[in-house]
């Protein structure tokens, strides 16, 4: 895949990226007026984008409520050794696991966090015992659970194009 510098998007293409995250089943038609090309350049932008991994695909948001998905949990990991063989097998292990939406390497105290999506908090407690406590190296972890959840998102903030450092 390759890596687009900032230099290659213009303000058109920073458009069809916030419409699409806005919307991602808007039609062509609708994208090329909302962005002010016409079609046929609209849809090449967008393929182009797609090509260059800009654009690395397309989702549909689901309601956690209709899922069994209610509770969210942030659990913090901390390894009892940090090897690369560790490592490795430990995000093995975490890529296995539907219940576990997202894993990220993380300075600080602990070596990883964990966001989960689980019906509520007895499923939560199976989890722990059964899944995040028997992932390879784990010595501890600690749990949070949310309580509200203010904001979530997976979009990305497109800034202006004058934002963009351009020198890299």
């Amino acid at each position: 895949m390759k890596n687009k510098s900032a230099r290659s998007l213009d303000k058109i293409d920073l458009k069809i990226l916030q419409t699409l995250q806005e919307n991602a089943r808007i039609s062509y038609v609708d994208l090329a007026n909302t962005v002010g090309l016409s079609t046929t350049p609209c849809l090449e932008r967008v393929k182009r984008l797609e090509r260059n991994g800009v654009i690395l695909g397309y989702e549909a948001k689901l309601n956690p409520r209709y899922l069994r998905a209610n509770l969210l949990v942030f659990v913090e990991i901390s390894l009892e050794t940090q090897s690369p063989e560790v490592f490795e097998e430990f995000r093995k292990a975490v890529a296995s696991q539907p219940q576990i939406q997202e894993c990220h390497l993380v300075s600080g105290k602990f070596d990883y966090i964990l966001k989960c999506r689980i019906p509520e908090m007895s499923a939560y407690r199976q989890l722990l015992g059964e899944v995040v406590l028997m992932l390879p190296g784990v010595k501890e972890s600690k749990s949070y659970v949310v309580m509200e959840e203010v904001k979530e998102t997976a979009q990305l903030f497109v800034p202006p194009l004058d934002e963009f450092d351009l020198d890299e």
